[in-house]
């Protein structure tokens, strides 16, 4: 995955912050949105686009397009690095190979030690009942 040229595939947009910030606030457009259209993206093949759909499901809007937003700082900029940085991130988690999993016996001795504690409790708990008179 080149990350220079999936830098060129997004768009961004700017909009007023919500919360505290005073008369600042109502004057600046500090609040990032970035945009990626994953199903008109010519970086990836069909299989990884597949792969990112599946990771990304909840994250998709119904016309294939991912929306992340930040408004973490009070700086465009860096509100701007922040989220493309969340963004990297999020596709390089998406595309990770999944590890297989090579199924493991359980070893003899686990086996052993759980069956005397079995045992031991079960005496434990005969010890408690009241002697049976024959």
């Amino acid at each position: 995955m080149d990350a220079v040229l999936l830098k060129s595939e997004l768009s961004y947009k700017y909009v007023r912050s919500s919360g505290s910030g005073g008369q600042h606030v109502n004057k600046v457009s500090s609040k990032a949105e970035l945009y990626f259209n994953l199903e008109e993206s010519s970086i990836f093949n069909e299989i990884e686009k597949q792969k990112l759909s599946e990771f990304l499901n909840n994250r998709l809007n119904k016309d294939g397009v991912v929306v992340l937003a930040c408004d973490e700082s009070r700086s465009q900029f860096r509100n701007k690095a922040i989220v493309t940085q969340r963004f990297l991130n999020l596709i390089a988690e998406g595309l990770k190979e999944q590890k297989k999993r090579r199924p493991t016996r359980i070893p003899r001795s686990a086996k052993r030690k759980r069956l005397h504690s079995k045992r031991i409790n079960s005496e434990k708990k005969v010890n408690r009942k009241p002697p049976t008179l024959e």
